[in-house]
């Protein structure tokens, strides 16, 4: 089956800055992958490359088995896309703008429109120019999913929107995309924890990790260890223990690979008989404030 997205060592380049350097991902047909890290990191730099918006420097990307420097035109009318930017003729009326936007799309489906016109509440009279930030996402929202796309690509779209836009959004996107892979960047790492299948973590233009969600939660585990007395921290600890702080006898740390067995055996051999050991799962915005302190730590 072909894969929805495929980069191989994909690069952008800025004189000698890097956007990204060398991603490699691959997103399976059906899933919902969440690309998140940092601001400048290259997460808006990956979508506009696989969007055909900017060339990447080296490297190959690929959208519904297309190349991404091919896709132009009618390829479109596959891919739904919405950016937080999202740019609209502001002079337009909302149901002129979507009856202009139908001829593009052979799978537009009216009665989705109507469906997403009416859950979402867009004013059909009203100029896009009077339209508040969180209606203007909704309409891109609605004008991205009104043609059944196969793949759709969403830039920071829950960025700035208050808590009850954004469950709008969510609920339609999940309600009308059963059939679509969806890729996405955000910042709101609650929204993503609740819907998304797999996640990637991008960090000054690398990809740290690309995985399910569940064995991204199932590695990582906050460590609390309750010693005897107080005593300095030995050398040659685990490197995937992050964040290590002692304070009197207790020793807090962050497993990034967690396993129980092996990482009860480092602690008794760091430590010895402890006291007691406490293990704790972690959020993915606990997982993603841990590698990033890692990073300004190194």
């Amino acid at each position: 089956m072909t894969v929805a997205i495929r980069t191989e060592a994909l690069t952008k380049r800025y004189r000698r800055t890097f956007a990204l350097d060398n991603v490699s991902l691959e997103v399976q047909p059906g899933s919902l992958y969440a690309l998140v890290g940092p601001n400048g990191a290259g997460k808006t730099t990956s979508i506009k490359i696989l969007m055909n918006l900017v060339a990447a420097t080296g490297g190959y990307a690929e959208m519904l088995g297309m190349d991404s420097t091919t896709i132009r035109g009618k390829a479109y009318a596959q891919i739904g896309y919405v950016s937080e930017n999202q740019g609209f003729p502001e002079w337009m009326r909302v149901g002129a703008l979507l009856e202009y936007l139908r001829p593009f799309y052979p799978t537009w489906d009216r009665e989705a429109e109507d469906t997403l016109v009416k859950q979402f509440e867009l004013p059909r009279d009203r100029r896009v120019k009077a339209l508040s930030r969180g209606m203007k996402m909704k309409l891109a929202l609605a004008s991205a999913l009104a043609f059944h796309p196969k793949l759709i690509i969403l830039d920071e779209p829950f960025g700035g929107l208050d808590p009850l836009v954004r469950d709008q959004l969510i609920e339609g996107l999940l309600e009308r995309a059963e059939d679509s892979t969806i890729f996405l960047s955000s910042h709101d790492l609650a929204e993503i924890e609740s819907f998304a299948s797999h996640v990637g973590y991008l960090e000054e233009g690398k990809l740290r990790f690309s995985e399910e969600l569940t064995s991204l939660a199932a590695r990582f585990r906050e460590v609390e260890i309750t010693l005897d007395a107080e005593r300095p921290l030995p050398a040659g600890l685990p490197r995937s223990w992050l964040q290590l702080k002692a304070a009197g006898p207790v020793v807090r740390f962050v497993e990034s690979q967690f396993d129980d067995g092996r990482t009860t055996a480092d602690i008794r051999a760091a430590f010895g008989d402890s006291q007691q050991v406490a293990f704790r799962a972690m959020g993915l915005r606990a997982i993603f404030l841990a590698m990033a302190r890692r990073s300004e730590a190194a």
